[in-house]
């Protein structure tokens, strides 16, 4: 029998701060650039990537980690005719911050990672492969026992993961690019919040008193996407919740601000290497 070429998504009750993406096969996925609310953490299985994270572009490659920080702008789209399989799992970061904390380390997330996008170590990689094949095994029987150990696996490999990370930028923290201007901000800000409103490049310009030429370029560098394709990527987020609650995908597409089922599938798919269907059904 073949393996499917389809990705998997593991999203469980027991421990829903926690979503875990394996695709077998994206070659022939266009991935648009894009950003998760979530601390994101993968490994590459298979392939080579250009791997696009805030402004710095790598190649990774199989037996590498990639991490982005919540809200970090990225794009991987495998080198030509070459396969391309990885991990990637999505933690909430209040939940992760609580773990560090309990800890003793800083519930900060982003204190750990600045310039730290990709990690080359065989023992973090193959921790997170157990970790990953651990999280996608079921069974009928001893149900509680298993997400205990789950559970246990996952915090572990966390805390000494971002023991890690600490270890290696301690002398490399606060070298982050400065912040946004006050009136990117608020443009940003508006966006989140009236995300389904169509309003133009020049409408949003008048809005906050800036030329557009400024507001497209100084957005554009601070969040590393247009406000076009930031207030896309908000669309694609609340369309995820929504899938994850098993509405009607049709409906979620109206309800998210797209005029029909065809757009939501294809922006979709850009941003998640998944259809909205895909991405519905769970192991």
């Amino acid at each position: 029998m073949t393996p499917s070429t389809h990705p998997l998504f593991w999203r469980d009750d027991a421990l829903p701060q926690v979503e875990l993406r394996y695709v077998p096969d994206g070659h022939k996925v266009a991935y648009a650039a894009h950003s998760h609310r979530e601390w994101s953490i993968g490994a590459i299985l298979d392939g080579k990537s250009a791997f696009l994270c805030a402004d710095r572009q790598h190649t990774v490659s199989h037996g590498d980690i990639v991490m982005m920080d919540p809200n970090i702008v990225h794009a991987c789209n495998p080198l030509p005719n070459s396969p391309w399989a990885y991990y990637m799992m999505h933690i909430d970061v209040s939940w992760l911050a609580g773990i560090l904390y309990e800890s003793g380390l800083s519930p900060h997330i982003d204190f750990y990672s600045a310039n730290m996008d990709t990690l080359k170590s065989e023992y973090f990689y193959k921790k997170f492969i157990q970790l990953a094949h651990c999280l996608m095994r079921d069974t009928c029987t001893q149900k509680n026992e298993l997400n205990a150990q789950k559970a246990a696996m996952l915090k572990s490999y966390l805390v000494r993961l971002f023991e890690y990370l600490y270890s290696e930028n301690q002398q490399r923290i606060g070298r982050k690019k400065p912040s946004p201007p006050a009136t990117i901000l608020a443009v940003a800000a508006y966006l989140d919040e009236y995300y389904l409103d169509n309003q133009s490049i020049k409408q949003l310009s008048q809005r906050f008193n800036i030329s557009t030429s400024y507001l497209v370029r100084s957005f554009t560098k601070h969040f590393s996407m247009s406000p076009h394709a930031y207030r896309l990527n908000k669309r694609i987020q609340e369309g995820q919740i929504a899938l994850k609650s098993g509405c009607n995908i049709v409906d979620i597409a109206q309800t998210v601000g797209f005029n029909d089922q065809a757009h939501f599938q294809r922006s979709f798919k850009q941003r998640v290497a998944a259809t909205p269907k895909q991405y519905q059904s769970k192991k």
